[in-house]
C-alpha cells in the first residue's frame, strides 16, 4: 500500500471516531481494498453500517473487504443481516472461516445456513473451515447440524476439539455417546472438553 492510500486509510479510519459518516462512507468507493474495509470498520463504530453497505461488501473482488464484510454481518442493526450463503462458497478459504463464524452469530440463524455449515463441517479441505463450521453449528445448535458434529468428531485433533465442545446444546444417546468416547480420546484436550461436558 503506497503513502497516499495509507493517508486515506488513516483518514477513514478517523472518521469513524469523529462522527464523520460521509468521510467515512466516501472511502467505500477507495480503489484500496484495505481503505475499503476500513471503511466498514468505522461505519459499524459509529453505528451506521447498513445492511446495502455490507452487501455491496461481500462480493467485493477484494478478499480483505469480504473478510471484513463477513465480521460486519454479525453488527449490521436491525434484523435483516445480508445473506452468507453466497460466501460459505466462497473461493478464498479465509473468507469462508469468517462467514462461518459469522453465522453462527447470528440470532435467530439464517434459513439455509445450518445445512451449508454441516457440508463445509465434514467436506471442505481446510481443517481451520471445518473447526469453524463445526463451532458455528453448536453455536446454532439446530438438531439438524448435529450429524455433522458427530462426523467431526472423527477428524483431526483440532476439529474434534471443537466438535466436543460444539456438543453442549445437544442431548440424547448419540451425544452421551459421543462424549464417553471423547474421554478416551489420544488428544488430551478433547479428554478434558468431554469430560467437562459430562460432569
Amino acid at each position: 500500500m503506497d503513502a497516499d492510500a495509507a493517508r486515506r486509510r488513516r483518514a477513514a479510519a478517523i472518521a469513524g471516531h469523529d462522527g464523520d459518516e460521509a468521510g467515512a462512507r466516501a472511502a467505500l468507493g477507495d480503489p484500496e481494498p484495505r481503505v475499503r474495509a476500513t471503511a466498514l470498520g468505522a461505519l459499524e463504530r459509529l453505528g451506521v453500517l447498513a445492511t446495502d453497505d455490507v452487501a455491496t461488501a461481500l462480493v467485493d473482488p477484494s478478499v480483505i473487504v469480504r473478510r471484513r464484510a463477513c465480521e460486519a454481518t454479525a453488527k449490521v442493526p436491525g434484523h435483516e443481516p445480508p445473506s452468507l450463503l453466497t460466501v460459505l462458497g466462497d473461493d478464498d478459504t479465509t473468507v469462508v472461516e469468517v462467514a462461518a463464524w459469522a453465522s453462527g452469530e447470528r440470532e435467530p440463524a439464517e434459513p439455509g445456513a445450518v445445512r451449508a455449515l454441516a457440508q463445509l463441517a465434514v467436506e471442505h479441505g481446510d481443517a481451520l473451515v471445518r473447526e469453524a463450521a463445526v463451532a458455528a453449528l453448536g453455536a446454532i445448535g439446530d438438531p439438524a447440524g448435529l450429524p455433522a458434529i458427530l462426523t467431526a468428531l472423527e477428524g483431526k485433533a483440532t476439529v474434534r476439539r471443537r466438535a466436543v465442545l460444539a456438543l453442549a446444546p445437544f442431548e440424547g444417546a448419540e451425544v452421551d455417546a459421543a462424549l464417553e468416547r471423547g474421554r478416551s480420546d489420544r488428544d488430551w484436550q478433547v479428554r478434558q472438553a468431554a469430560e467437562d461436558l459430562s460432569g
